[in-house]
């Protein structure tokens, strides 16, 4: 078969640049571009930024125009809205482009944390208790154990999730909901689970598997926050969150656990329909139930975010990450073959 070259497509969701209220968490995609800019050209390839848009048309254009043969999809939003962050790869799918990451369904399904409890329910996989709220529909508090966390429905990046989030009563929580509503839309309200908080990151096409498991260390928190990692702990570097919730690979987890938590990611890195990555984040409570809290079918890609560092641990560069990408878009999209003398192992 002869080898094709063509350039790789980065493709984004262009950030609001002024005015927009969770700024730091809009303007971290560029970051990953330009992580995977520095990585493809030290693998030997070219690659081209689009941004991607409402106008559909101009995307199209430019993805003909630069010759473009594979694509890094890093979309988040589009136009800083997240109910459509699975519809650029649904372009993508139709105009036959190979593309990195969860397909279109996978994306749309877990954008939507309503969607995503409800497919979790019916899959058997457990999760914490909830109700939704969106002033229309018949609405439950007193049907909750308290305290309990709200969460935007469409929302990523743990917009809308913080200390402030969190309601110790259902008094509370009657007088917090409309303004939560106000600001995000239609919220789940969803029982705080107490205990250890896990990131299972995982690899891999056509199945995935697991990478070393992550926890994140809440001993400095005081008695008076609860142990979350909210917005703060994600973008504010200025809070006291953001420098005390480290990520740690613990040494020595219990077997029975381990092998529990694994189980769970990867059901639902099957029942989601994820591809090549993605992670699952779950609570341990004190008698070793695990509960998912997200399935995140687009994790952060920069080096300093939580998927390259289960990467790291698991013995990978950098640049082998993004090569393994590589190597499951090739997979499917044979008529291609992305080839350089630094991609043979």
């Amino acid at each position: 078969m002869a080898v094709k070259r063509r350039t790789i497509g980065i493709v984004y969701n262009e950030p609001v640049l002024t005015g927009h209220p969770f700024s730091e968490a809009s303007l971290d995609v560029l970051s990953q571009v330009e992580a995977l800019e520095i990585a493809l050209g030290d693998i030997g390839f070219s690659s081209v930024r689009i941004p991607f848009t409402k106008d559909v048309g101009l995307f199209v254009q430019r993805v003909d125009e630069e010759g473009i043969g594979m694509i890094f999809n890093l979309c988040e939003t589009v136009d800083e809205d997240p109910r459509f962050a699975g519809h650029p790869a649904s372009v993508m799918e139709l105009i036959g482009i190979p593309f990195s990451g969860s397909p279109s369904i996978a994306l749309m399904i877990t954008a939507d944390k309503l969607l995503t409890k409800r497919l979790l329910k019916a899959e058997g996989i457990k999760t914490p208790k909830y109700r939704f709220y969106d002033k229309m529909t018949s609405f439950f508090p007193h049907t909750l154990n308290y305290p309990v966390i709200v969460k935007p429905r469409f929302q990523e990046a743990s917009i809308g999730i913080d200390q402030d989030s969190l309601f110790a009563d259902e008094d509370q929580l009657q007088k917090g909901l409309p303004e939560f509503y106000e600001r995000f839309g239609p919220v789940l309200v969803e029982e705080y689970i107490e205990g250890r908080e896990f990131n299972v990151s995982l690899l891999g096409y056509p199945s995935g598997r697991v990478l070393p498991v992550a926890e994140i260390d809440f001993s400095n928190f005081p008695e008076c926050l609860y142990p979350i990692v909210g917005y703060r702990a994600k973008w504010d570097i200025e809070s006291f969150e953001y420098h005390n919730t480290p990520r740690k690979f613990p040494e020595r987890l219990p077997n029975d656990l381990m092998r529990k938590m694994e189980r769970v990611a990867l059901d639902c890195f099957s029942v989601f329909m994820l591809r090549d990555y993605g992670r699952i984040d779950i609570r341990v409570d004190s008698k070793g139930k695990i509960y998912v809290l997200e399935v995140n079918a687009n994790p952060c890609l920069s080096p300093d975010a939580g998927f390259a560092a289960a990467t790291d641990k698991a013995g990978m560069t950098y640049s082998d990450f993004i090569k393994d990408l590589l190597d499951f878009m090739t997979e499917r999209a044979p008529k291609y073959v992305y080839q350089t003398p630094c991609l043979s192992r």
